[in-house]
């Protein structure tokens, strides 16, 4: 198995500003990776782990046999792709028959079918991290050549997930600002509505939503939210250009 001659770093470069998502683009990198790692007769499941602080974290694969692989990681906190991201090294598992290193991660695993695993890093800017991970129903089916063949991959899909991560962190960050002032406007609404049906002052009014939402343990916009539904006006929804 072997990377081409020709970068492929322009065309991933090229497919972070044609895909709708982060998910959508890191799947592309998977993909990628079948061209590598298809040698015959190997039943191999390629699957790409993305981290970000205070985010859900992000995988998909060439399959949802290779999804569950990585969430059965997530779910033990542990496994040779999240080795692979946090260390920023190749792990290589030759049979996790033998391999000692994971606990209950290992037997999980082995009742899926899997014996062997290659995780290898992708460089990534500040704390968020990833890793390309791969697996054989076969022991011993990643070798020297084959953590040499995924790190090149996992070399040019780098500068371009870079990318896809910066995009994705300015568009949560702008959905943030979009939430945030949709909520402010709904509870200043919310707020007019009860000091005129209540005739009382605006401090009066927010005292009032703030016992609602303590008392029935609901967030202060949606009890704001509900004072509109309540005299059938839909909650504002902030519009602005990027």
């Amino acid at each position: 198995m072997s990377v081409g001659a020709g970068s492929i770093s322009d065309e991933l470069q090229d497919l972070v500003l044609n895909s709708p998502d982060i998910a959508v683009f890191l799947k592309e990198i998977s993909e990628r990776a079948a061209a590598v790692f298809s040698a015959p007769g190997a039943d191999i499941r390629r699957a790409v782990l993305l981290v970000r602080p205070r985010m859900q974290s992000t995988m998909t694969g060439s399959s949802p046999e290779a999804i569950a692989m990585d969430e059965i990681q997530t779910r033990y906190d542990d496994g040779p792709c999240l080795r692979a991201a946090r260390y920023q090294e190749p792990c290589v598992v030759e049979d996790f028959r033998s391999d000692t290193r994971f606990g209950r991660y290992t037997t999980s695993i082995l009742h899926t079918g899997i014996r062997s695993a290659l995780g290898v890093p992708i460089q990534l800017d500040g704390t968020a991290a990833a890793a390309l991970d791969l697996y054989s129903t076969r022991p011993g089916e990643f070798d020297s050549s084959s953590v040499q063949d995924a790190l090149r991959l996992a070399g040019e899909a780098s500068r371009a997930l870079r990318t896809a991560v910066r995009i994705a962190h300015f568009s949560d960050a702008a959905k943030n600002l979009r939430l945030a002032m949709d909520s402010r406007a709904t509870i200043q609404i919310a707020t007019g509505i009860i000091m005129g049906q209540s005739r009382c002052s605006h401090d009066a009014a927010m005292t009032i939503l703030r016992s609602a939402s303590s008392s029935r343990n609901t967030k202060l916009s949606d009890i704001a939210a509900s004072v509109l539904l309540s005299i059938g006006q839909e909650p504002p929804t902030a519009h602005f250009d990027y």
